[in-house]
């Protein structure tokens, strides 16, 4: 699908448009907000939660399990996927293992974006388990105009990540993860005006702990718990022009609790529940020329690094609550908890061969407002696993509405 979009100038960075294209600014590029937009798929009046953040594709629920299970797996990280959801989940794995997830990405806009997921890891006797993954996600092909109208050319928008994890054991009971991934945003790579626009490049970091208890019982079920940790995509900001214009990557930490309870040979429950947050923090400087005349003043907004935006961004929020077009815009102060991301999620297997999976997701309506809940299936024999999942939103003409993901893992000698 083409769309058209005119360059007059370089724009600023636009939390609507966290993923933004920073090299357009027009009346007619409606086609090109909505898409980038609906990448977070926030709404406009809901600008905190990813504070300004570039290539938040980062933060896509990859695999269809977790997906089915309401984005929720930070403590489960049983496979390899657990790359994504906590890296420390790779110490108790052994085997070879493969995946791979392919989703039309926000089905509602028939847009033609597509994301793809592919992931393996593999164990180490004495040393723990390695991973690896890459991420895509097509945002398709545009249309560059300038100001008259004139077509310039075309090109094509892309998010890629390449990444490499290691997880290894301390103890028993306590895992230890880390991982790294090579970030590249290539929104646009054309010159508007004396400004040269390039692909945006940067690394990410991950920390992830895992505890898991050994067997228990609750009355007669046999039970463990896990409590998971994952600090995520630490690194560098992006940029795609000059250092002026640059946005931090979604630093993500992501926390949370499973329960799985296993009633016989055949019948197993898994309960599980992530809380998690967008580690940005941005600020405003108001600069004038001439302090007496308030005509010469103008605010600049910039980031802190990552390393202080850990700490920096644990404090409430003033988010506007008005329409981008409306003349006095008004503000809601959102606390540290309403600043949280919920999601919550129950798997139930029989005979480790047929899986079914219910969730739901909640963000708070001024700090996202995502709102929906999640079905999926899964199925092994042998070697071969197939999950699938489906989002159900809970309001009319959802951005996320129907969007479903597939997965196939291969899973080798253990």
């Amino acid at each position: 699908m083409t769309r058209y979009l005119r360059a007059p100038h370089a724009a600023s960075t636009c939390n609507e448009i966290p993923n933004a294209m920073k090299v357009f600014s027009s009346a007619r590029m409606l086609m090109a907000v909505l898409l980038l937009a609906a990448v977070q798929a926030i709404t406009p009046v809901a600008r905190a939660q990813i504070g300004g953040a570039a290539v938040v594709f980062l933060m896509i629920e990859p695999d269809s399990r977790g997906a089915g299970m309401g984005n929720a797996g930070v403590a489960i990280a049983d496979n390899a996927n657990a790359i994504f959801w906590n890296p420390a989940g790779l110490a108790d794995q052994r085997g070879t293992e493969a995946a791979i997830t392919h989703s039309t990405w926000l089905p509602e806009f028939k847009a033609g974006l597509f994301y793809e997921y592919l992931v393996g890891k593999y164990h180490i006797d004495g040393w723990g388990t390695v991973g690896g993954h890459v991420t895509y996600l097509h945002l398709g092909e545009h249309e560059y105009r300038d100001a008259q109208n004139n077509l310039l050319g075309t090109f094509k928008s892309y998010d890629l990540a390449v990444g490499l994890s290691y997880g290894f054991k301390m103890g028993n009971n306590l895992s230890l993860g880390t991982g790294l991934r090579l970030i590249y945003s290539s929104l646009a790579n054309v010159a508007v005006g004396l400004q040269q626009t390039n692909p945006g490049v940067s690394v990410g970091v991950d920390l992830g702990a895992l505890y898991k208890t050994r067997p228990f019982y609750l009355g007669s079920t046999s039970a463990t718990y896990g409590l998971g940790f994952n600090l995520a995509n630490m690194g560098p900001q992006i940029q795609y022009s000059d250092s002026e214009q640059s946005d931090p990557i979604p630093t993500n930490l992501r926390f949370g609790q499973a329960l799985k309870l296993t009633f016989d040979a055949y019948n197993k429950i898994s309960l599980a529940t992530d809380f998690s947050k967008i580690l940005t923090r941005q600020r405003s400087t108001e600069v004038c020329i001439d302090p007496e005349d308030t005509s010469t003043c103008r605010v600049s907004f910039h980031s802190d690094p990552f390393y202080k935006a850990i700490f920096s961004a644990w404090v409430p929020l003033q988010v506007s609550s008005t329409a981008l077009d409306d003349e006095e815009e008004q503000f809601e102060s959102l606390s540290i908890l309403q600043q949280l991301l919920i999601s919550s999620g129950f798997e139930y297997w029989y005979n480790d061969l047929f899986a079914i999976r219910a969730g739901y997701f909640y963000e708070n309506p001024y700090n996202g407002n995502r709102e929906f809940m999640t079905f999926g299936a899964g199925f092994r024999y042998n070697l071969v696993g197939v999950d699938f999942s489906y989002i159900y939103a809970l309001e009319e003409n959802h951005p996320l509405a129907n969007t479903m993901r597939f997965s196939l893992l291969l899973s080798f000698a253990k």
